[in-house]
């Protein structure tokens, strides 16, 4: 399929989801990258705390966390 053919298929509000290679498809600036940080062991403690009331990963809830202060911080 040519990508005029593509396109218009598209902008008419077609599926054109059997026309790509989902296999190779990448979100940018999406790529993890491990970082090593060092906390005190009272930020550890809550940390693990509220992890377990919710339910998930200690990670996780550090990433939220960082993503919810970067995002307001953009915001601004």
């Amino acid at each position: 399929m040519k990508a005029k053919e593509l396109d218009k298929k598209f902008d008419e509000g077609k599926s054109i989801i059997e026309h790509l290679d989902l296999s190779k498809a990448r979100r940018p600036n999406q790529e993890l990258k491990r970082v090593n940080v060092d906390f005190p062991l009272w930020m550890i403690q809550s940390l693990d705390k509220e992890a377990k009331r919710l339910g998930v990963p200690r990670q996780t809830i550090i990433k939220i966390w960082l993503a919810e202060r970067l995002n307001k911080s953009a915001t601004v």
